[in-house]
């Protein structure tokens, strides 16, 4: 059991320093984009332009959403990071009529999802099912 113990301890410390990592690539991009006025002039010329800045701030937006899951990993986190990312390839990318078709039904399929694992586990919670660590993720 100490054994076990020790794992998951490692585990934790693990995540926290990849969660520091992401923490200070966010930080570096958010830098990085403000720094680059130039591609501010470029969107009044061209509108692909305004591609590439909305393609680094979702990236940005994803990661921050992903620390956030690293942080406190819950099954909410986790649907918000798979909608954005979804979100991100619909905006960002040249896709087909088809592609936005099923990009949207992907992403009323995860908000449903997560509507239901949330109703759930608030009606576990009601009828004392959940164990200590379960309620902190409500």
């Amino acid at each position: 059991m100490k054994f076990k113990g020790s794992i998951s301890k490692i585990c934790e410390l693990l995540e926290l320093i990849v969660a520091f990592l992401v923490l200070v690539g966010i930080a570096f991009s958010i830098c990085g984009l403000l720094k680059d006025f130039e591609i501010f002039r470029l969107m009044f010329k061209d509108i692909e332009n305004f591609r590439v800045y909305l393609d680094q701030i979702f990236a940005i937006v994803i990661g921050i959403e992903f620390l956030q899951m690293l942080c406190r990993p819950n099954s909410d986190n986790i649907m918000e990071v798979l909608i954005f990312l979804v979100a991100r390839h619909m905006i960002v990318s040249d896709t087909t009529p088809m592609e936005d078709f099923i990009s949207v039904i992907s992403i009323i399929l995860l908000c449903v999802l997560r509507r239901y694992l949330h109703v759930t586990r608030e009606k576990m919670k009601a009828e004392g099912k959940l164990s200590g660590e379960d309620k902190e993720d409500v």
